[in-house]
């Protein structure tokens, strides 16, 4: 408990793959109640982290003033807050004047109504979801981008400082959600361009490698180039961590963004539509979003890769 704020406890639901590495780095600073759907991920980490496992939200802790939510969509947060009509959710059994913050990829109108519920019952609602991957979680080094009114992103700034010193304010309620999909539009655009600018220069002589190379000391240089070819596509290992299936549906959320503003998106639209031929291409659970460079060997005849291929690929390849 060494280190631990003084405050009151807080409540952190959704421990997957980016949330453990969350609850780790969190529970030092302030007592936790942990939970998650999975019974064991929750004693377990609760044991590794002298923090509190709880197997149900119908009995809320004492001393609750917060909760963090790290869970993987809106209609999932939903559930928990709202319930059902047989159940009622967490919204409406929290104390007044508790904190409800929001870290994942939602979609901005349900964070906006979800607000305006929250606010109904004195219950200050925050959106701020990461960027920055498993790895970053782990460091500490995430970036933030928090939507919601001033009061309750002041009453927030603690509870985010042990995940990421790059905090942004980005504007009320829904638009820190907005602010992340729309940078993962971005980040899987250069993803795939990246894969596309390979195929090619590998036709015209250029290894994979070579090119990356070129692409990092030169203006094409993109955090795909830096980050995700080196360690993720170019070793053949593919394990960002982060999930195709969770990336289309952040895609998802801005082209609707897009959409709602009557903004016209030809680039970044092309980018949903291929990364949807992908995932039909690849055809496989559990794809990693760096996969995409697989679907573009597939289609092109090439190999983006300097390790050999395994003799345990996924099928179409």
């Amino acid at each position: 408990m060494t280190g631990r704020t003084p405050s009151g406890v807080t409540l952190f639901v959704g421990l997957g793959k980016m949330g453990e590495p969350m609850a780790r780095r969190y529970a030092d600073t302030h007592a936790t109640v942990l939970f998650d759907i999975d019974k064991d991920t929750t004693e377990r980490l609760a044991a590794d982290l002298d923090a509190v496992p709880v197997d149900t939200l119908s009995d809320l802790p004492t001393r609750l003033d917060t909760v963090i939510l790290m869970l993987p969509d809106s209609r999932v947060v939903e559930s928990v807050l709202i319930g059902d009509k047989s159940h009622g959710g967490l919204l409406n059994r929290l104390p007044r004047g508790t904190l409800v913050i929001d870290m994942g990829s939602s979609e901005p109108a349900s964070t906006r109504n979800l607000a305006d519920v929250a606010s109904q019952l004195g219950v200050h609602y925050v959106d701020a979801p990461v960027s920055g991957g498993v790895a970053k979680a782990g460091t500490g080094e995430l970036s933030i981008m928090v939507g919601g009114d001033p009061i309750s992103v002041g009453l927030a700034q603690p509870h985010l400082v042990p995940f990421g010193s790059n905090i942004v304010t980005v504007g009320p309620s829904g638009a820190g959600h907005a602010a992340k999909a729309l940078n993962n539009l971005l980040s899987a655009t250069n993803l795939a361009a990246a894969a596309e600018i390979l195929c090619v220069a590998q036709s015209a002589g250029i290894e994979p490698d070579v090119m990356v190379k070129v692409l990092n000391s030169s203006t094409g240089r993109s955090q795909a180039t830096e980050v995700k070819y080196p360690q993720h596509i170019l070793t053949g290992t593919f394990a960002s961590g982060f999930e195709m299936d969770l990336m289309l549906k952040d895609l998802a959320i801005a082209a609707g963004l897009s959409r709602e503003g009557g903004v016209s998106t030809p680039i970044t639209s092309r980018t949903l539509a291929t990364l949807d031929d992908a995932r039909r291409w690849l055809d496989a659970s559990g794809l990693d979003h760096t996969e995409i460079a697989r679907f573009y060997e597939g289609i092109n005849h090439a190999l983006l890769r300097s390790s050999p291929v395994s003799s345990t690929e996924r099928p179409n390849e």
